[in-house]
């Protein structure tokens, strides 16, 4: 009786550990003035999702670092924060490694990057709009205006998930006086060249906007890569340079895509890497073209003795990423974001 009676109690003081970890979440607009204008004609008030952690509500004097995330190309932070059924539950993620202990809480915060082209590719091109100065600045600013945020770099970090690995490394070595910390799960787009595939090219020098959403991956992956990267505000509808035009392959356009391709440029960031507190990258040896090109930047980092965390496991582009958040990314950040506001 008395083993039963200590078994059920137990299991209740599991329930209420297990209840005690839950936070809040909201979806929330931020209008953003440098998206405003943008060529192709997507909206300059952004979806945003906050993650409010468990003792955000019951210790109103509590300030908290944030964790800016990063979604990956096709998805959005309705997706990844649970608000639709998607391969990821980001909040489950969160409150199951602060339940395990693995992890301190933290505001986590994820703008809805999904455009006309499937994804912005956290760049910056009159066709698109401005994302760099959106995700870096305003959101930035919004967040510490409205939450209580702990509003210095030392406690503010960014990771991301393929596109959103490319663009964590892409705005985290360009912006060290706002972010401390970053990690890149599975970045994508960091090498290569640019597609000049004639039976692509002519379907898509033919498409309108109304036809984006009829694509195929490889289709709008190539259009995101060129309204990103080779923004042509006199060529409508859809205002970008393709890599070939009526056949003949544009070498100027692949230049512009080339150039942006994460290992082509690094080299120039040292100095600003060298100003980041904490640095962490990894990918599954199963994500093909992804693994190798992460281990590359590793070994360039490695070359210039910039202190950084690199992983390769066995897993794929999807398939340990909730796992690796949990275990890796959020522990990650526990680790080297301060937590305590600075004294006045």
């Amino acid at each position: 009786m008395k083993r039963h009676l200590l078994f059920v109690l137990l299991l209740c003081l599991g329930a209420i550990s297990t209840f005690a970890q839950k936070g809040t979440k909201e979806r929330i607009k931020v209008h953003s003035k440098a998206l405003e204008g943008n060529l192709i004609g997507d909206p300059a008030d952004r979806d945003v999702t906050v993650y409010l952690p468990p003792s955000y509500a019951k210790n109103p004097e509590k300030r908290f670092p944030v964790l800016y995330m990063l979604h990956g190309f096709t998805d959005n932070d309705s997706q990844w924060f649970g608000w639709e059924k998607h391969w990821i539950n980001l909040q489950d993620v969160i409150e199951q490694s602060l339940a395990e202990g693995l992890s301190k809480e933290m505001i986590v915060v994820m703008p809805n990057a999904y455009n006309r082209f499937k994804g912005s590719m956290y760049a910056s091109s009159a066709t698109i709009g401005d994302w760099e100065t959106f995700v870096t600045q305003e959101l930035v600013s919004y967040i510490d205006s409205h939450y209580r945020s702990i509003p210095t770099k030392e406690s503010r970090g960014l990771a991301g998930h393929s596109m959103g690995g490319f663009g964590t490394l892409r705005l985290g070595m360009k912006n060290p006086n706002v972010y401390s910390a970053i990690y890149a799960l599975s970045p994508c787009c960091m090498d290569g060249g640019a597609s000049t595939n004639p039976e692509l090219m002519k379907k898509l020098e033919s498409l309108t906007p109304d036809q984006l959403q009829e694509t195929s991956f490889m289709e709008i992956a190539a259009l995101a890569t060129s309204a990103a990267f080779a923004p042509n505000p006199k060529n409508p509808p859809l205002y970008l340079d393709l890599p070939a035009k009526d056949g003949e392959i544009r070498q100027d356009v692949i230049n512009k895509i080339i150039a942006n391709r994460t290992l082509n440029y690094v080299d120039q960031y040292i100095p600003n890497l060298r100003k980041l507190n904490a640095i962490g990258l990894d990918a599954g040896l199963q994500d093909r073209g992804i693994s190798e090109a992460t281990k590359k930047l590793h070994e360039i980092l490695e070359s210039y003795g910039i202190p950084h965390l690199y992983e390769s496991y066995e897993g794929d582009h999807l398939n340990r990423i909730a796992e690796r958040i949990q275990t890796q990314v959020l522990p990650f950040f526990s680790a080297n974001l301060v937590f305590q506001s600075p004294k006045k």
